[in-house]
């Protein structure tokens, strides 16, 4: 279309303060503007609400690892209720959908917008030709840089200048949008054999002789004066472990007042001592980001189903390997990524029945209901580790009505449940909240001013549903998506398919910092240098993001 007005819509745009207003929303090409002619085309959309399109600003939807997941679990294509008549098809895939079913359900929940959470540097031409390959969302996707030997050995010789160009040159080499951390220090550890897992980030990465702490501290300078979008994205060590809240609260103290994005803060809100059954420190760790501003976090809530761990963080995977072991054969893929990463995969499910499944449940949901600003706590399922992408309307359900959270409590671990305070909590989100946390929030935080509102200029991007007591199903089933000012729902049916486009930062590098990084190459990768960088001309549709300005 060239131009739409939607008229009478109850809008929520929270980042531009209209909170269901009854209003008008227009569009010319791709862009939303503030007028169109009177005889402009219009859908008349009464009754209905108008938010963005979605923004999910950590998910695993693209790259080596969710290949694997993917071929580990071919059982799901028939269980895939696209491939209804029990067939193997392309376009399904259960809890880890191929690109195509990727791109369709995202859509048909009126997501525009998907952050691809883990991509080591070696695999981004993977990386992109699956984004390229995923229909409808644009994307982007971070590094992980958190076990980067290169950048390890820099800062044991304390030079930092060439650690922040090393940084600038990985991001603009893998047409990337950010830099991950994960489980700093303990992946390549761990893949030498020398230690399973870093609990205090005041230990020793051997034999460089620098901390986690320190490693940290020096990513949150670097992207500071580099003025990345987006801010440092941790996922801090020690995931999974009863009493890790600690490690997690020493993680967040590192940023010092600087922005720091903490990475499915649910899986590092654990009480209890290391060894035993969890409990929730969900108190602890949301007190200190309602008092620092500087922080923000998505949630990586736990819903109750098939879902795959899917990570980086090799050492957990591992762990919940020999957990799950101990009740017969699992399927488990560990990968090394040399100099870079490591992978762990395993298919897994949640029970309700379970305590420490329970806990995980309930831990998240007090995360969310205990915040004191949507704006820094934001929804996710660490897809497809918490559970899938598709839950994502459940879990708005549970937030909005804390009638279906009763219903839902009775089914769960009632010993779990008690130690918890989630009985206690009767807030209810409210649909600007939902409005934040899905879409205006996502999209301040990765520094997207033309995504997650419906100001003049932004991207025309917009999810409409029909209003309806059951939460759940509206946000299952929007009646109408427009993306890129298309159509791509309308009258809840798929009318077409586009080309989403890969958002990329390209921040200031010293050319020089290539003939620093090289000999190391030479010396330990199995890739040739030259061969390293992602040319331009190997891009589609793509859109370089502008760095942050002084006044951030």
């Amino acid at each position: 279309m060239s131009a739409l007005r939607i008229a009478n819509g109850r809008v929520y745009d929270p980042a531009n303060g209209i909170d269901g207003e009854i209003r008008d929303v227009c569009i010319q090409d791709r862009r939303i503007v503030a007028s169109l002619p009177a005889d402009a085309p219009r859908l008349d959309v009464a009754g209905m609400i108008v938010m963005p399109g979605g923004i999910d600003i950590h998910a695993h939807i693209a790259g080596p690892k969710v290949n694997l997941a993917r071929k580990l679990q071919p059982e799901d294509r028939r269980r895939d209720p696209i491939a209804g008549d029990g067939l193997l098809r392309a376009g399904s895939g259960g809890v880890v959908p191929t690109t195509f079913a990727t791109g369709y359900r995202y859509a048909a929940m009126g997501y525009t917008t998907v952050m691809e959470a883990a991509a080591p540097p070696i695999a981004a031409r993977h990386v992109l030709e699956e984004l390229h390959d995923t229909p409808i969302i644009d994307a982007g996707f971070y590094i992980v840089l958190g076990n980067n030997l290169f950048l390890f050995e820099l800062l044991r010789q304390q030079r930092y200048e060439e650690f922040r160009h090393a940084i600038a040159w990985w991001l603009n080499a893998t047409k990337a949008y950010g830099a991950k951390l994960v489980n700093v220090g303990s992946d390549e550890l761990w893949k030498g054999g020398r230690n399973a897992n870093i609990t205090d980030v005041n230990q020793v990465i051997e034999p460089y002789g620098i901390t986690p702490l320190q490693v940290t501290r020096a990513f949150i300078d670097a992207i500071d004066t580099l003025g990345l979008p987006h801010a440092p994205h941790v996922h801090c060590n020690n995931l999974g472990h009863s009493g890790n809240y600690t490690t997690t609260l020493d993680t967040m103290k590192a940023a010092e007042g600087r922005r720091m994005h903490m990475a499915h803060i649910q899986f590092h809100s654990y009480g209890g001592k290391p060894g035993g059954n969890p409990t929730s420190a969900a108190r602890e760790i949301i007190d200190y980001v309602n008092t620092h501003p500087n922080i923000t976090c998505d949630v990586g809530q736990v819903m109750f189903g098939k879902a795959t761990f899917m990570t980086a963080d090799a050492p957990l995977a591992w762990m919940v390997r020999n957990i799950a072991g101990n009740k017969g054969w699992v399927k488990w893929v560990n990968a090394d990524t040399e100099c870079e990463s490591g992978c762990g995969i395993m298919p897994f499910a949640y029970q309700e029945h379970v305590y420490v499944h329970t806990m995980q449940w309930a831990t998240g949901l007090e995360l969310f209901l205990l915040s004191q600003d949507p704006w820094r706590v934001m929804l996710s399922t660490d897809h497809p580790n918490g559970g899938s992408f598709t839950s994502y309307p459940r879990l708005i359900a549970l937030l909005m009505d804390r009638n279906v959270r009763r219903e839902a409590m009775k089914q769960v671990n009632q010993r779990a449940l008690a130690k918890t305070v989630l009985p206690d909590l009767d807030r209810e989100y409210t649909l600007n909240e939902i409005a934040i946390i899905t879409r205006a929030a996502p999209a301040r935080a990765l520094g997207l001013h033309d995504k997650g509102h419906l100001g003049p200029g932004a991207d025309a991007d917009l999810t409409i549903y029909t209003e309806q007591q059951d939460v759940e199903a509206m946000f299952n089933l929007p009646r109408h998506v427009i993306k890129d000012g298309v159509f791509v729902i309308e009258d809840y049916e798929m009318r077409r398919t586009l080309e989403g486009c890969l958002l990329h930062v390209e921040p200031e590098v010293d050319p020089g910092i290539a003939a620093t990084i090289k000999p190391f190459f030479e010396d330990n990768y199995s890739i040739r240098f030259e061969n390293y960088a992602v040319a331009d001309g190997y891009l589609h549709r793509h859109e370089s993001v502008p760095m942050v300005g002084p006044d951030r």
